[in-house]
């Protein structure tokens, strides 16, 4: 699973990330751009990239999906979705044949359980580069809100949780995006090899499990274990 992570690229520099994105000419953020963010938890706002042809825009969204037919926003957040259930499921069924786009992250936290207790770790593409996540958006009680996609985890991040968000590469964000159902659903399985492998982790502050607590010392200093 994924229950907090990390956006400290915002702004301009979000835009041209977008902007290397395959097939993207255009890209747009009418709102601006969620501020810098160390400790990003369900239901506040996060960045959501949706495309359409040759345009990306960028837009803040409620992290935690509210579908269409939700009439308050009672009940688990749902932040994060399961690959295995997704096309099925109430919750995110509708979302996934309409609304398929993509969350960009920084980094992001998991917790490792061992019988000393849970230690947090930062987890972290290679330097200069994003990580987009297969995401899903909708508007229900008139506001724009996403969930995260997750798989079973896979070598070699798998010791550190049994599930793993799906991050897309570069060349299969446009068959999430605007693929058929059938052709967004083939890519619910664990990201490939490479992408897990190019992954690094470190400790992270225990402090991270407050979430009043968001600054960059959070992430840790200590140099990359993979």
């Amino acid at each position: 699973m994924c229950g907090r992570f990390v956006m400290f690229t915002t702004g301009e520099a979000l835009l041209r990330q977008v902007g290397t994105l395959p097939g993207v000419e255009e890209t747009l953020a009418p709102d601006g751009t969620p501020p810098e963010r160390y400790n990003i938890a369900p239901t506040t706002q996060v960045a959501l990239v949706r495309l359409d042809g040759a345009r990306a825009q960028v837009d803040a969204a409620r992290w935690a999906l509210l579908p269409h037919w939700k009439k308050d926003e009672k009940g688990p957040p749902l932040f994060n979705a399961r690959a295995e259930t997704v096309r099925e499921k109430p919750s995110f069924r509708d979302a996934f044949k309409n609304g398929r786009a993509v969350m960009p992250l920084d980094g992001y936290y998991e917790w490792h359980t061992t019988d000393e207790g849970k230690t947090p770790y930062f987890v972290t593409p290679p330097e200069g580069e994003m990580l987009w996540a297969a995401a899903l958006w909708s508007t229900g009680l008139d506001q724009l809100s996403s969930t995260m996609i997750t798989t079973e985890s896979a070598e070699p991040i798998d010791w550190l949780h049994h599930r793993l968000p799906r991050f897309l590469t570069r060349d299969e964000i446009r068959q999430w995006c605007e693929g058929t159902p059938d052709e967004a659903a083939e890519l619910l399985h664990p990201a490939p090899q490479s992408l897990r492998e190019s992954l690094s982790w470190r400790k992270a502050d225990k402090a991270v499990g407050n979430t009043r607590n968001d600054y960059p010392e959070l992430i840790g200093g200590g140099a990359p274990i993979q």
